[in-house]
């Protein structure tokens, strides 16, 4: 199985746990910024969404050519597969959520954060990482190291301090579905 199978797995389970439990997949939208993954508005700031695959898929050689960097492919793959909210997810660590880009200018936006990151990063002298997911913790998110690929907590601003598996396949087919929290807002 691929990363890219691994996730598309983990969103289908979701979509099926989020079903049997009568559960809908809303969030907060701007009408001005319109997504793919929105479904129909259910209040003036909430709709319903489901996770689409991303047409065309989102492209990070501005971000390698910025940062002189190669980034790990399991990156490029999360953040290139799918528009959506954050879908919410347990592991044995704790509640999470994984980050989606919402439409095309989030991507722009989250290429922009990847490099500030990056570059903060590489000032304090620490390995580099991409964060992919926020912990109930706002101190800790997780994130994949660049030149592994292994997926680690990491606390904001400084090094990456544990292992939580070895590669983001693993870490994906590893998460329980869990209904979206305000906590991750």
């Amino acid at each position: 199985m691929s990363t890219q199978q691994a996730y598309a797995n983990f969103i289908e389970r979701s979509l099926a746990w989020h079903a049997a439990k009568q559960l809908e997949l809303t969030t907060w939208a701007d009408p001005a910024s319109p997504s793919p993954c929105q479904q129909q508005w259910i209040a003036e700031d909430r709709v319903r969404w489901q996770p689409v695959a991303q047409q065309p898929s989102a492209d990070f050689t501005n971000v390698e050519q910025a940062l002189d960097v190669d980034l790990h492919a399991d990156i490029k793959t999360f953040y290139s597969s799918f528009y959506g909210a954050n879908l919410a997810a347990t592991h044995a660590r704790g509640n999470l959520a994984l980050l989606m880009p919402w439409n095309a200018a989030d991507i722009a936006r989250l290429q922009e954060n990847i490099i500030g990151h990056f570059l903060m990063k590489r000032r304090l002298k620490q390995r580099e990482t991409v964060f992919f997911a926020v912990t109930d913790d706002e101190n800790i998110v997780l994130s994949i190291l660049n030149s592994t690929g292994a997926v680690y907590l990491e606390p904001v601003g400084k090094e990456v301090s544990e292992l939580v598996a070895p590669d983001l396949e693993s870490f994906l087919n590893s998460l329980t579905p869990l209904a979206y929290s305000p906590l991750f807002d």
